[in-house]
């Protein structure tokens, strides 16, 4: 196969600039890697002598001593050789292809079969010298091999968005029968989480997937004919594959063992939890099971031991509102609030808040349900309504705890909502979060839930609502003609004329989507004496955001286009966000 073969399904070969007249075939890689000015001759003499005394290969000494990456060895490698060098963060990977190499030994020579042309494989691989390798996958394919290259850790990464859970499980189906589920209802030891048994392997399967794959929950759900596995993927839910009804059974079995519920019982809705460790990653798994008219539907809630990202300037916070938001945290005492709907990213600027607070000089105390993630020289606690540990009651526990700064994970009641706005008042402060459509909502909220307006007005510092938008893929972003709505959107938001915007065209690295990752969006209110007045005199919800934009707040939907002028969204996505 010719490399123009190549180019005419989409495989350029990506080479450094070469000199036609030099010998490609008779050239050293040494010589190609000082001919093209990535190392020095001294360099390159030195490595060699140390390969010498050591036993070791060049190229790992050259990483090694960090006069060289392992992406410009493998550069040099494909001018030596001729090989073309593939991007695979653009190219489409072939399914018929992908079907003839099994993962494991994909994984083994970290190779990927990328396409048959000329009935030949072309196979992509970080070392195309590996003889061994390419015989063991000519043999398993039954087909004839045209090794090409592409850097080692962009095989990985597509290994593992490509090789899904569908082939692996298809093959465990068969063996998922109802003799399995009857075995393991009858039997309730903890030790039958360490059988190897079908359905064990399925939802190992399907956890490794989603991890891989960026998810954050994973959606177990029976049909009327068939069992439908969805992934949530940056906020949006995502169907990753489709098995026989005949498989359900086994996997909520095995799922309830695992997280120490009652296998027996499917009536009531149950939650438990356990870890698993996929890729070298530890993840904690939550676990909720309720009955829906054709069995059991299951979410999973995927959260990382190694904890979320808290650093408030990688949040979404626009400059002059960040700037304003960590001066409120350096206040001795009064109540700050999120507000947003569930999933809006509320727990994680929470956890970013505290996180920035002195642990040393302060007793910081939080109250969660449930507790996310832990965090050294913080007093969290757990939510316990069994055992009569609820949020109210913990609050007032923590008063007599000497506490300085108290984060309430949720204010769900008259009394969460009156305890925490007495704290405040005492010389905390205090951090919570309720459900509210934007910061004023926030306000009235708390006036709903019976705290008189003058405690809200003298406990509350700042309110501020956000939301969580898709960012769009920096792999696929082009740049695009908005429709007529989105123009009239972005216009009533800023008063400006729609400048040069982008999307994602969709690729081999956002598995078509567009997207890659998620980013915040934020409306930060602080309390001035006339929005104060306004509360106190109860006017309405638009007289107070006209008299907040007037005091420097940015709405929602403003600072959501403000980032998508940045190129960091797309129109559509803060209207699928904001919706006033």
């Amino acid at each position: 196969m010719k490399i123009g073969d190549t180019e005419q399904r989409g495989f350029p070969a990506e080479k450094a600039s070469v000199d036609p007249a030099v010998d490609l075939a008779k050239e050293r890689l040494g010589e190609v890697l000082i001919r093209n000015g990535m190392l020095t001759v001294e360099q390159l003499q030195t490595a060699l002598d140390i390969a010498r005394r050591g036993g070791k290969v060049v190229g790992q000494v050259l990483i090694e001593k960090g006069w060289l990456t392992s992406h410009d060895l493998t550069t040099a490698l494909s001018i030596q050789m001729g090989i073309p060098l593939v991007d695979l963060k653009k190219h489409k990977i072939r399914p018929e292809a992908l079907r003839l190499v099994p993962e494991q030994l994909a994984r083994k020579y970290n190779a990927l079969p990328l396409d048959i042309i000329g009935g030949a494989l072309a196979l992509v691989m970080e070392n195309p010298m590996d003889i061994r390798g390419i015989d063991d996958i000519a043999a398993v394919s039954k087909m004839r091999i045209e090794p090409m290259m592409a850097f080692g850790d962009d095989i990985r990464s597509a290994i593992d968005r490509n090789y899904t859970v569908r082939g692996k499980m298809a093959e465990d189906i068969s063996a998922s029968v109802e003799a399995d589920v009857k075995e393991e209802v009858e039997r309730e030891e903890p030790a039958l989480a360490e059988i190897e048994a079908p359905a064990l392997r399925n939802l190992n399967l399907i956890i490794q997937q989603a991890v891989r794959q960026r998810a954050s929950d994973i959606h177990i759900e029976p049909q009327e004919d068939k069992l439908q596995i969805r992934y949530r993927i940056d906020g949006v839910l995502y169907e990753a594959v489709t098995l026989p009804l005949s498989a359900h059974a086994a996997l909520i079995s095995r799922l309830k063992i695992m997280g120490g519920m009652n296998i027996a019982e499917r009536r009531r809705p149950q939650d438990g939890r356990f870890s698993a460790k996929v890729d070298d990653a530890d993840i904690d798994v939550r676990v909720a099971c309720a009955n829906t008219v054709h069995g059991e539907k299951a979410v999973l809630r995927l959260l990382s031991k190694s904890g979320p990202m808290l650093d408030l300037a990688n949040l979404g916070f626009l400059p002059g509102i960040l700037v304003r938001f960590r001066r409120l945290l350096d206040l001795p005492f009064g109540m700050i609030i999120l507000g947003g709907p569930t999933g809006s990213g509320k727990t994680t600027t929470l956890y970013a808040s505290i996180n920035l607070l002195d642990r040393t000089g302060r007793n910081i105390m939080t109250i969660e349900d449930p507790v996310e993630y832990n965090f050294p020289g913080i007093n969290q606690f757990q939510v316990n309504p069994k055992a009569g540990v609820d949020f109210a009651n913990s609050l007032r526990a923590f008063m007599r705890l000497d506490p300085d700064v108290i984060m309430v994970g949720e204010i769900r009641d008259s009394e969460t909502a009156r305890v925490a706005t007495q704290a405040a008042i005492t010389g905390h402060l205090v951090f919570s979060s309720v459900h509210a459509n934007d910061a004023v909502s926030v306000i009235l909220r708390l006036v709903d839930l019976g705290v008189e307006p003058f405690f809200v007005c003298s406990a509350l510092t700042a309110t501020c609502s956000q939301r969580i938008v898709r960012r769009i893929c920096p792999n696929c972003r082009q740049a695009y003609k908005p429709t007529v709505e989105e123009q009239a959107a972005y216009t009533s938001a800023t008063g400006e004329p729609v400048p040069t915007v982008y999307k994602g065209m969709g690729c081999n690295l956002c598995s078509d989507t567009g997207y890659m990752g998620r980013i915040g969006i934020y409306e930060l209110l602080v309390l001035t004496e006339e929005i104060r007045k306004l509360v106190i005199m109860q006017d309405t919800a638009e007289q107070i955001r006209v008299q907040a934009v007037k005091d420097g707040m940015l709405p929602l939907m403003s600072d959501g286009m403000a980032k998508v002028k940045e190129g960091l969204t797309t129109i559509s996505e803060v209207l699928r966000q904001v919706f006033y």
